[in-house]
């Protein structure tokens, strides 16, 4: 029986890294094609901060920009594990921008040669008048 449970363990793929604590340090996350957030997209946030269910400095000028940086563990052949959102104090923001950088990732990570699951970071910025 502890046999079966030793080979078991052998069996068992090689965990995840953890999301390191200074997502400074990570490498930036390796688009073939670069994404940014558009008007249509800036839109719903700019409709959260409007109906008072999210909090930003409202501008002197009236030109909003909202900045959520968000780590993205990326496997070995380019699969999306895991989106964390830096917390903004407005989790339909936070994730929101967790979906758009999934879909911006999804096909679009470049790869190379000895390439391992690593966390990467990327920021999404929305820009509106508002």
């Amino acid at each position: 029986m502890i046999a079966a449970f030793f080979l078991q363990m052998a069996d068992a793929p090689p965990a995840a890294p953890s999301l390191p604590s200074d997502w400074s340090a990570l490498p930036a996350l390796p688009y073939v094609a670069p994404r940014q957030a558009t008007p249509q997209v800036s839109a719903f946030v700019a409709g959260e901060i409007a109906a008072g269910r999210c909090v930003a400095q409202r501008p002197a000028d009236g030109h909003y920009v909202l900045r959520v940086d968000v780590a993205t563990l990326v496997g070995a052949d380019g699969t999306i594990h895991r989106v964390v959102p830096h917390a903004i104090a407005c989790p339909t923001i936070e994730q929101y921008a967790a979906g758009l950088v999934t879909g911006f990732a999804r096909g679009n990570i470049a790869l190379h040669p000895g390439m391992t699951d690593s966390w990467y970071r990327t920021t999404i910025v929305f820009d509106w008048r508002g």
